[in-house]
């Protein structure tokens, strides 16, 4: 096990001052907002619908949205703000539900899991969930299969909840779950299942991969965090795991306690210190703190109590001295990170979406 793992990852993030956000927003589009200025300074039209889920190219070049609408995908180039290509799937008679996926090494082929719905003249009838492959150059499902019956569960709710990677070679399909399932990207044959409830660490009694950390991503790899449990309390701790996707091999970091809930993990740009937002308990006893780490100790090193929401997302600035609670409304709250002490509300004048966000130079 790499014990501090932080201290080989290459800097991935951005510059010191003056990140740029790209947030999804209602009704359809995308927010350019900029951190310096605290404004949105920008907005990128969706012709496709409401964004549902982003990913960034592992080079942080393109973003790529799925949409909810009409089931879309739109491409956007991050120099120049602009949607360089936008489609839908769904026909008159029949409609794809989709939620997110990953591109291959190539950009021209986008992963994902789909339900197919077709329109009958006195019913809906609807079909399994599938492997799907779309052309993005010819704007079209090229290729569909059958997902074994073992890992249905994984993709029925949600339509493809678990995270899917692609190998540097695009010849192999990562999904991450309780198990780790590896697929052929020529005809969705499994290869091969890596069981991550059965870790090399012999205090680990469960591993599970969340989905991948884009401040600390590495082309190659799937970095996340992972709940794991010992064989004997079964007391949850929380760490960061990483998965290469060339050698398969997995390197496991734990951190500290798992709470209840946990909105993500967010790293700063020296991947010295990480600060997540945590809740445990529920109705009127529910309580929400910032905590602050030291990944050099792998030790809490701070906590602050702040207001719980019932829904949001926890994101950070691209220089990481600021954190961020934003979703569900139309406003993101900036609190200092040394003091984890709220500081001032800025007023997106538009309702985001729970997509992610992207955070760029």
């Amino acid at each position: 096990m790499t014990k501090h793992l932080f201290w080989f990852l290459a800097a991935t993030t951005i510059a010191a001052r003056g990140g740029t956000l790209f947030l999804p927003a209602y009704p359809h589009a995308l927010l350019v907002f900029d951190e310096a200025k605290g404004e949105v300074v920008d907005t990128i039209n969706l012709e496709t619908g409401t964004p549902r889920a982003m990913r960034l190219s592992p080079d942080r070049r393109t973003i790529y949205v799925t949409t909810i609408d009409h089931n879309g995908i739109e491409v956007v180039d991050v120099a120049t703000r602009k949607v360089t290509n936008h489609f839908v799937l769904n026909t008159s008679s029949k409609q794809f539900r989709m939620r997110g996926g990953a591109v291959d090494p190539s950009g021209k082929l986008f992963y994902t899991v789909t339900k197919e719905i077709d329109k009958l003249p006195d019913h809906y009838e609807v079909a399994n969930a599938k492997f799907t492959v779309i052309d993005l150059e010819q704007r079209k499902i090229i290729r569909t299969a059958d997902i074994p019956r073992e890992d249905q569960w994984k993709n029925e709710a949600g339509f493809g909840r678990f995270p899917l990677e692609i190998s540097p070679d695009g010849k192999y399909l990562y999904q991450f779950a309780g198990k780790l399932s590896i697929y052929s990207t020529d005809d969705f044959k499994l290869k091969d299942r890596l069981d991550l409830s059965q870790p090399d660490d012999s205090g680990m009694a469960q591993i599970r991969f969340g989905a991948d950390l884009d401040l600390i991503a590495q082309p190659g790899q799937h970095i996340s965090v992972f709940n794991s449990s010992d064989p004997i309390v079964h007391n949850k701790i929380f760490g960061i795991g990483r998965f290469d996707l060339s050698t398969r091999q997995m390197d496991f970091d734990p951190i500290g306690p798992a709470p209840m809930g946990m909105a993500g993990l967010q790293v700063t740009p020296d991947k010295k210190l990480g600060y997540t937002m945590v809740s445990n308990g529920r109705g009127l006893d529910k309580r929400c703190e910032f905590w602050a780490f030291d990944l050099a100790s792998d030790r809490i090193t701070q906590t602050a109590e702040v207001p719980c929401r019932a829904r949001f997302s926890f994101g950070m600035s691209s220089d990481g001295k600021k954190l961020y609670i934003y979703g569900a409304g139309f406003e993101i709250e900036v609190y200092d990170a040394a003091t984890l002490k709220y500081e001032r509300t800025w007023d997106l004048k538009t309702d985001i979406t729970p997509a992610g966000i992207a955070v760029l130079p």
